[in-house]
């Protein structure tokens, strides 16, 4: 009897892959993935995911190339020098592999990505260089139960960890003391944001960004293969060492991350489009709302029908700067991450001033006649109404097709 013989077709660019017993090609083209960052990590990162065939990937950064980038990201070249950065990659991903769709998004992941994207990826990916857009990040994966995967370089050094919602620690487990006063010096007295101290950079090497971004596309690879990866846990390189090592992160029950939401209903609204007292009006008329008179438990997705509802913003939005001095008042309107401390000084005395905040908007005040967006509420997000003690979230359906085209103004 001759031996069967195993034949690769040339013209599959997945041949090899699919030699691998466990691959399954369909569910890479079929995957989603969210990209946080596109610069030395991100670029390794992007690069993986199109070779291996990942159907579709959002990249997310809100910066642009710089001479310095160009030793360090495999993506970018000489003649895109002032370009964004998202973009570029998407370009670049294009020609690497036509099979993956590439959805550049220019922004800011804390103020324009919405939690509509967070919950329709298979898994997030963050390429990152500060605590509080990670923080961020992994607050967003909790609510909508979508895993990530942290990287960190430095010099020849880095360090790659799992997190998986609902269950196990996540990043915020992990946080020190430290960590949360290094987010807080990111913002002034008045809790607006230094721009001096966003201004620092992390010297790394090519070498390193290749082995991280290796280390967590390959988690990425098993979770879309629904592969056991070891949640809550870090893989730390010491390159100077040579030494790699594996720790496990302790499950704090009080953690602030853990907040898990219901599954949200769509409204057909757009963030641009609506107001807060139109997505009320919408939020009563889904039908999941409770025909009884009492209020139901939050975590339930069903609000009552009578009493007023409250927008709860997970942004905090400076409304004003209002000077103490003169008395004048300067309308804002934007999250108080992207107000910096140069706003405060009055324009009139040239006193401090100081910004005047709010993270409710309630059914019937001024503020239910504002547009979603100038509230703070990014495209395609997912919004959290409460009533008493109950409580629903809703997704502005209608920025689905318009999600990955954001551009921060």
């Amino acid at each position: 009897m001759a031996e069967e013989v195993l034949r690769i077709d040339g013209d599959d660019r997945y041949a090899r892959f699919r030699l691998i017993a466990w691959w399954d090609q369909d569910k890479l083209a079929a995957a989603r993935v969210l990209v946080v960052g596109a610069g030395a990590l991100g670029n390794e990162v992007l690069k993986n995911l199109a070779m291996l065939g990942v159907g579709h990937v959002y990249v997310v950064d809100f910066d642009e190339i710089e001479e310095s980038n160009l030793t360090r990201s495999v993506l970018f070249r000489s003649r895109d020098r002032g370009r964004p950065k998202a973009e570029v990659a998407a370009e670049a991903l294009r020609d690497i592999n036509p099979d993956t769709q590439v959805h550049p998004i220019r922004g800011n992941i804390i103020t324009d990505v919405g939690l509509g994207l967070f919950a329709d990826v298979d898994v997030v990916i963050g390429c990152l260089d500060n605590r509080e857009a990670r923080l961020w990040v992994n607050r967003s994966c909790w609510k909508v139960g979508t895993p990530w995967i942290d990287g960190g370089i430095q010099e020849i050094s880095g360090v790659a960890k799992v997190f998986v919602p609902p269950d196990g620690a996540c990043y915020e487990c992990a946080m020190t003391e430290n960590d949360y006063r290094l987010i807080s010096l990111r913002y002034s007295c008045p809790l607006l944001r230094h721009e001096d101290l966003l201004a620092g950079k992390v010297p790394t090497a090519p070498t390193i960004s290749s082995m991280i971004g290796g280390l967590q596309t390959q988690e990425a690879l098993k979770l879309i293969h629904g592969m056991p990866v070891a949640a809550g846990s870090a893989m730390v390189f010491n390159g100077v060492a040579n030494t790699f090592y594996t720790t496990k992160y302790q499950h704090k029950e009080d953690c602030l991350s853990h907040d898990t939401w219901p599954p949200p209903v769509d409204v057909p609204l757009t963030a641009a489009g609506a107001t807060a007292g139109e997505l009320f009006e919408a939020a009563r008329g889904t039908g999941i709302l409770s025909s009884g008179t009492g209020i139901l438990p939050s975590g339930t997705g069903i609000l009552p029908v009578s009493g007023p509802l409250t927008i709860c913003l997970e942004r905090d939005l400076v409304t004003a700067i209002r000077c103490g001095a003169c008395g004048s008042s300067r309308r804002i309107m934007r999250p108080q991450q992207i107000v910096a401390m140069a706003e405060a000084t009055c324009r009139e005395c040239g006193e401090l001033a100081r910004p005047e905040m709010v993270h409710l908007v309630e059914e019937g005040s001024p503020l239910a006649g504002e547009k979603l967006i100038d509230l703070g509420i990014p495209r395609y997000d997912i919004v959290r109404i409460t009533a008493g003690d109950a409580e629903g979230t809703f997704r502005l359906a209608g920025d689905r097709q318009a999600a990955s085209l954001v551009e921060s103004g």
